[in-house]
């Protein structure tokens, strides 16, 4: 409390003699406190006379009055000076504010009850005015943020507390967002103490005032060597920049010359940029793949992913450049914001079909696949650029983000001045321009890519990371008009496969081969991905199985869908395991379980495809999740799902695997239906088991052979806990002739051994 009292007491000062006390606690101790001036010198408590003359009959008679009439010579006495509170919205800060009205600042915080139309607000309110004193960026941020929403949909915000009810409006008249109009009235307030009472209450808490500052005292001098942070008084969102000054002194401060109280907060130098890279160190494409969420959160129907060769005037030469495009439908100002910054607040909604969590995505990405990032997003009303660069911070003491955004004026896009000035954005461009190949030209180039009233997200990351005298990634361009053998794809140069309980084989394309991966990172692929120019055919792993089998269960009391069967791709290359999804992501490949991991040849080809969104999302709010999403946190939840897992899939190759039968020579595991992706409406069909996909074009749609239907028609599926038989498998009666029998479908054909007999003694 004693922080609190320094904030609003000015320097006005009661005389000991003057036996006002008795009539004060009508307003309160806090009230009383407001025409009490507490300063601290030499650790001890004074409490000097009024400077201004008023008579002890005169303050009586403001005692008396009513509230308002009060709050104006308060307002007086205390000559400008302001006490400070904090904005809040649902419990959430929004700014600490500085109010020159001390009868509406007794209480510490102000919390919004609800929003009201400015035509609703009662006639006849008192008007004060309330100023930004923001203790950081972030609070400086959501000031403007809350009062262009004021502004915008002429509203004002409701806050009641127990001894007043205000209405906060935005003022008209200002541009810079420098304060707000306060419009309120008091509540009657009855005196239910008596007067020796009140004195008592009085003397009690100014003792407990001194005590804590004796006790600051003593902190801030075993604490001295601390360096004491402030951050920068101005607004760091009015030069359209996403950053924090901070400046350090080794001597402590006199807490006598700051109003309110101080927090201290940190600051980010930018080695922290490699730090994050790291997250994704042990496999590239996992940085990629957090590109891929981003687009699918955005509601992307197309996203490209491209490695060009571009020039660089600054270096005089051509450099590869990442390129990441989607037609999402893009981000705000404020979302770039929360973009760039470190970390966010987790959703509150848990949304089966989002996979952003954790908020460091983008800068964990970024930093892995290169040193320097450019951001270009466009909504129906605005664009934002961003630059996310170690180059550019190279030498600071802390991070600079240059953010510049515009907004739609008519047909055209023009700076945005209500969060920058037109000198900041000319100053973040410029910055932009020195560190990176793109100027104002080759900007405009790629803002061209969004389609009038179009959307979406560009991202170019270059400085590409190193692979001794080359890069880690490797490029192939494919060929127009090719077959799919020879589409574009990268890969990692290195082509090593990851490490695996219980893997043999060296042959696993998905830990190297980008195109791979993103075939099967989503269990129900809407979104079209191009890598290198190429289409990527999705690959739902549970519509391309033999011998399929869905089992049901439960682990910790929450229901869960497993999907087994055979596959021949992954029998060809000696892969097995389970592929474990959350929230539709690929989270898990290759999980080998049970047998699985020890049984060698019987288990390859086997595949299994679980989404286990319910088990790893805990109710609490907790998510057994890496924030790298590439692996599981060792827990309870997943112990027991291994558990189960393995049991299961035990279970379905001791009833699938015939022991004494072998295949026959050239067999080939057909899926047990033949599916296909329309390339509009991203519905998957399915078609005859006899149909030779192969003939199927690249772009395939509803309407063509041998569907011929329409988008409209509901997505087929299949029924759960029904194990499938494919219409291929037919007995092979090893009677028959050879000739009869080669006209047969040999797709599933298996020949019971022979037992062999003894030859005749010699």
């Amino acid at each position: 409390m004693g922080g609190h009292v320094a904030d609003c007491y000015a320097h006005a000062n009661i005389s000991k003699s003057h036996s006002v006390v008795p009539y004060f606690h009508f307003l309160s101790l806090y009230n009383v406190y407001a025409l009490i001036g507490v300063s601290f010198s030499n650790n001890s408590l004074t409490i000097s006379a009024f400077e201004i003359n008023l008579s002890l009959n005169r303050l009586t008679l403001l005692m008396k009055g009513s509230c308002s009439k009060l709050e104006g010579e308060v307002k007086e006495a205390v000559d400008g000076s302001l006490c400070y509170v904090v904005l809040m919205r649902e419990r959430k800060t929004i700014c600490r504010v500085g109010c020159s009205t001390p009868a509406i600042a007794v209480h510490r915080f102000w919390d919004i009850i609800n929003y009201v139309k400015e035509e609703h607000v009662p006639p006849g309110l008192i008007c004060t005015n309330i100023y930004p004193a923001g203790e950081d960026k972030r609070q400086r941020y959501e000031w403007r943020t809350f009062l262009n929403f004021l502004k915008q949909y002429r509203k004002a915000a409701f806050v009641r507390t127990e001894t007043s009810q205000m209405y906060i409006l935005p003022s008209r008249k200002d541009e810079e967002y420098t304060h707000a109009m306060v419009q309120y009235f008091t509540h009657e307030c009855d005196v239910t103490k008596r007067p020796s009472q009140v004195n008592s209450d009085i003397q009690t808490e100014i003792a407990e005032i001194k005590a804590e500052h004796l006790k600051r005292n003593f902190e801030d001098s075993r604490m001295g060597e601390l360096a004491d942070y402030k951050t920068d008084s101005s607004l760091c969102y009015s030069k359209g920049m996403h950053e924090t000054r901070v400046e350090t002194s080794r001597s402590v401060c006199s807490a006598s010359g700051l109003n309110g109280p101080r927090k201290n907060y940190v600051c980010a130098h930018p080695s922290y940029l490699k730090t994050l890279g790291q997250t994704h160190s042990d496999w590239i494409f996992g940085a990629i793949a957090e590109f891929v969420d981003n687009s699918r959160d955005a509601k992307a129907t197309m996203l490209d992913i491209s490695v060009d060769m571009i020039y660089w005037s600054l270096v005089g030469k051509e450099i590869p450049m990442l390129a990441i495009v989607d037609d999402g439908h893009g981000m705000s100002h404020e979302d770039i914001i929360k973009m760039v910054s470190f970390g966010r607040k987790q959703p509150d909604a848990n949304d089966p079909n989002y996979i952003g969590r954790y908020g460091v995505g983008f800068k964990t990405g970024t930093m892995r696949l290169g040193k320097d990032a450019l951001v270009l997003t466009q909504t129906t009303n605005s664009r934002s650029i961003a630059f996310l660069s170690q180059s550019l911070n190279e030498g600071n003491d802390n991070i600079e983000i240059p953010i510049v955004t515009y907004s739609r004026k008519g047909q055209y896009m023009e700076v945005d001045k209500n969060i920058q000035t037109e000198a900041s954005s000319e100053n973040n461009l410029k910055a932009i321009m020195e560190f990176s190949p793109f100027n104002e030209y080759f900007i405009g180039e790629k803002a061209g890519l969004f389609q009038r009233q179009g959307t979406g997200t560009q991202i170019y990351i270059w400085n590409l990371d190193e692979w001794g005298s080359t890069y880690t990634l490797e490029w192939i361009d494919g060929m127009s008009g090719g077959s799919s053998f020879h589409q574009g794809d990268i890969y990692i140069r290195s082509r090593r496969p990851r490490s695996r309980l219980g893997q043999m084989t060296q042959q696993v394309p998905l830990d190297y081969s980008l195109r791979s991966y993103l075939e099967v990172i989503f269990q129900d692929p809407r979104m079209k991905i191009n890598v290198q120019g190429s289409l990527v055919k999705s690959r739902p792993l549970a519509k391309f199985l033999h011998k399929t089998s869905i089992e049901n269960g439960f682990v910790l009391g929450k229901p869960v869908q497993l999907i087994l069967g055979h596959s021949q791709l992954d029998l060809e290359q000696g892969n097995c395991g389970i592929f474990l999804y959350w929230h539709g992501r690929l989270i898990e490949a290759y999980k080998r379980v049970g047998t699985m991991i020890h049984n060698g040849e019987k288990s390859h080809g086997i595949i299994g495809v679980i989404d286990v969104t319910d088990v790893m999302d805990d109710d609490s709010g907790r998510v057994w999740v890496h924030n790298n999403k590439q692996g599981f946190v060792d827990c309870e939840p997943y112990a027991v799902l291994e558990d189960w897992l393995s049991k299961k899939a035990d279970e379905y190759l001791d009833n699938t695997i015939d022991k004494v039968t072998v295949d026959k020579v050239g067999v080939r595991l057909k899926p047990d239906q033949q599916w296909v992706q329309c390339n509009k409406c991203r519905k998957w069909r399915t078609l005859h088991p006899d149909f030779d996909t192969k003939t199927l074009p690249l772009d395939w749609f509803c309407y063509m052979k041998p569907v011929n239907g329409k988008c409209e028609m509901p997505e087929e599926k299949l029924d759960n806990g029904v194990v499938t038989i494919s219409s291929q498998r037919t007995g092979y009666n090893y009677k028959e002739k050879a000739a009869e029998s080669n006209k047969e479908d040999a797709t599933n054909v298996t020949l019971p051994l022979k037992r062999l007999r003894r030859g005749p003694k010699i």
